[in-house]
C-alpha cells in the first residue's frame, strides 16, 4: 500500500477528517472514470463514487491494508454499482444526450472537428458501449477492470471475489463475445 495513503488513513482513524478529504481528492476522478465505464452515465458514476466514499469513511476501521486503498475503495464502489444496477434499469443514452454531456463543438476546419466526424465517433462510442453493456455482468465487469482501468489480474480477482484463473477465463470470453458483437454492430467484414 502507498505509504502516503497509509499515513492519511491513520490520521483519519485518529480523528483528522481532513485526511480523508485528501484521499477523496486523490482518487475521486479516477474512481468516477472507472465507474463511468461500467455505468455509462456521468451522473450515476458520480453518485456511486460519492456513496462509495461515504461507505469507505464509515468502514475505514475495517481496512486491513493487505491491498491498495484504491482496490479496497473500488471494491466498495463496484458493489455499490452492482446494487444500483439491480435497483433500476438505466435506459441507453441517445446520441443527442452524449453530445450534450460532452459539450464538444467543432472549432476548426480539420476533418476530425467536423460535426459529421464527431457524430460518427459518438455513434461508434455508443455502439461500443451498447455492445459492452450487452455482455453478461461477470464478463463486462472484469473486462472493464482489465482493459479500461488497467488493473492486474490479482487486483481484479480481489475486487470481484473469484480466483485469478476465473478472471482470466472471463476476460478471454468477454473479449471474444465483444469482438463478435462489435463486428455485427459495426459491420466489419472479415477477409
Amino acid at each position: 500500500m502507498d505509504s502516503n495513503d497509509q499515513k492519511l488513513i491513520q490520521s483519519c482513524l485518529n480523528g483528522e477528517i481532513e485526511a480523508f478529504s485528501q484521499l477523496v481528492e486523490k482518487y475521486q476522478d479516477r474512481l468516477c472514470r472507472s465507474l463511468y465505464r461500467i455505468t455509462g452515465s456521468t451522473h450515476d458514476s458520480a453518485e456511486i463514487a460519492q456513496e462509495a466514499f461515504v461507505l469507505a469513511y464509515q468502514k475505514l476501521n475495517t481496512f486491513k491494508g493487505h491491498s491498495a486503498f484504491y482496490s479496497w475503495l473500488y471494491r466498495i464502489a463496484f458493489n455499490t454499482a452492482i446494487s444500483q444496477k439491480r435497483k433500476k434499469k438505466r435506459p441507453t443514452s441517445s446520441l443527442e444526450s452524449i453530445r450534450e454531456n460532452s459539450g464538444v463543438e467543432p472549432v476548426d476546419d480539420h476533418p476530425e472537428s467536423s460535426p459529421e466526424y464527431r457524430m460518427e465517433q459518438a455513434e461508434k462510442q455508443k455502439l461500443v458501449q451498447e455492445a459492452l453493456n450487452s455482455l453478461p455482468d461477470e464478463f463486462r465487469d472484469v473486462l472493464v477492470l482489465k482493459e479500461m482501468d488497467g488493473l492486474k489480474y490479482e487486483e481484479i480477482s480481489e475486487i470481484v471475489g473469484c480466483p485469478v484463473g476465473t478472471v482470466r477465463s472471463r476476460i478471454h470470453r468477454a473479449r471474444a463475445e465483444l469482438r463478435i458483437k462489435l463486428e455485427k454492430l459495426l459491420n466489419i467484414d472479415e477477409d
